[in-house]
């Protein structure tokens, strides 16, 4: 381009150099608005891992495990100015500050990055999440990112996710391999293995994990069970003629199948056991507050926010009811009611590999519903379709309580919890809830207009 200045006064030239260096930048450097990424991307990694975890057969500890450290990093790669409260209030955590300020770093991409990359070093076959990997990558440049910021986010992501593996070393769980095997009690009304699988029992030693807000895993012990006892008149009697003589409803059947979440269950053909691939409890309320997030058309990091309260709670839950289940080590309905009123009893779900008391849904769900009641409000109605692609239909509830109400007497209607187990479950999960809403000083959302 030849442009002759002579004719020109100097204000002119200098707007005619403006006007052009601003074309130049807009084309070259600014030629695409970079989108932003929303609460749904967060699901949808959450669901990617879920996904990994139902092929790998993860245990409901376990899998709450994953998600607690998975989620943890995405909160700690966003802004360095957000989530304060909640890192200070981790056992043993240490912010990494001298990687956390970066100016040529996305940050939103900088937490889906560090999410996908703790899961992978995490998970048994987290290698499956390398080509989900390379998609969120090449979604990035298309939303407008450039190269040059794609690679400062992505080796940024991928110091936050060894920061938090790390951490996570040091939770104890890797010294639990080294820990005497488990063995079965002869005592009577002590747990024993349960059919069709008779697996040994689960995750024994996981209330000597680090529990990220509890002050430890006995902070909140429960009452006593009911003590096992074989006399008709005996209140273990009752507890187990209740369980065995439900005549349950289409409406309760229903309910006990939404709520299974049983990694271990195994469907009997001939001869042959099959696997089932189901979700833990812990993967269905993380579903169901991503689904209130985009319903209630949260922001990215307030959703990154919910989703890492809501996983390390849940993790915290799972610690303490654990601390107690092997604790009292109380024998199952199943077996319960076989030896005193029926010998061919067979319970409506099948009874996972873990002692009784206390009911781990009870636990989770209640302590889950906590949470998310002071997030989104008292009464949040929404429909719950996680477990859709598990062939199960969606079930719409007014709110988050009403749910783990729910799924706390699922337990009792598929067999496999006295009462005492789910209402003692339900007490303990919501002193954990309500402890960690007023440790993190937790404040309600403000809810997006979604027109």
């Amino acid at each position: 381009m030849n442009i002759r200045f002579q004719s020109l006064g100097d204000l002119q030239v200098l707007h005619l150099l403006t006007t052009i260096m601003v074309c130049i930048l807009s084309s070259c450097h600014f030629g695409k608005e970079i989108e932003k990424y929303t609460n749904k991307d967060i699901a949808n990694i959450m669901g990617e891992v879920t996904a990994v975890m139902v092929h790998d057969v993860t245990n409901p500890p376990l899998a709450s495990r994953f998600y607690a450290y998975i989620s943890l990093a995405g909160l700690q790669a966003l802004n360095p100015d957000f989530g304060h409260n909640i890192f200070e209030s981790l056992e043993e955590y240490n912010r990494p500050t001298d990687i956390l300020d970066n100016e040529d770093v996305n940050y939103q991409l900088a937490a889906i990055l560090s999410m996908t990359q703790t899961a992978k070093l995490l998970l048994p076959s987290g290698d499956n999440l390398e080509k989900h990997l390379d998609n969120i990558k090449k979604t990035a440049l298309s939303k407008g990112i450039s190269k040059k910021i794609l690679r400062s986010t992505d080796s940024y992501s991928k110091a936050i996710a060894m920061h938090i593996i790390e951490y996570a070393n040091t939770d104890g769980y890797r010294l639990i391999s080294s820990l005497p095997r488990y063995e079965t009690s002869s005592l009577q009304g002590n747990w024993v293995a349960t059919p069709p699988g008779y697996f040994p029992a689960v995750e024994p030693y996981f209330n000597t994990l680090r529990p990220f807000f509890l002050d430890s895993a006995n902070q909140f012990v429960p009452e006593l069970p009911v003590p096992y006892e074989e006399e008709a008149e005996s209140k273990f009697f009752h507890l187990a003629l209740e369980v065995y003589d439900q005549n349950l409803s289409e409406e309760q059947l229903l309910i006990a199948a939404f709520w299974d979440c049983n990694p271990f269950a195994l469907d009997e053909n001939g001869h042959l056991l099959i696997g089932l691939k189901k979700i833990s409890p812990g993967a269905h309320w993380i579903g169901i507050a991503n689904i209130a997030c985009k319903l209630a058309n949260l922001s990215f990091e307030k959703t990154m926010e919910i989703n890492a309260v809501l996983s390390m709670t849940i993790f915290d839950s799972f610690i303490a009811c654990w601390d107690e289940k092997y604790r009292s080590n109380r024998v199952r309905p199943e077996i319960a009611i076989r030896k005193l009123i029926d010998p061919g009893y067979k319970p409506f779900l099948q009874t996972p590999p873990f002692p009784e008391y206390l009911s781990g849904h009870s636990v989770v769900s209640t302590a889950s519903a906590e949470i998310l009641t002071k997030f989104f409000m008292e009464n949040f109605a929404y429909v719950d379709t996680v477990e859709v692609a598990y062939g199960l239909d969606p079930r719409k509830f007014n709110s988050f309580k009403e749910a783990a109400q729910e799924a706390s007497f699922s337990r009792l209607y598929g067999g496999i919890h006295f009462k005492d187990g789910i209402v003692e479950g339900q007490v303990q999960g919501k002193k954990i809830g309500s402890n960690i809403v007023n440790k993190l000083g937790l404040t309600e959302v403000i809810i997006a207009d979604n027109n």
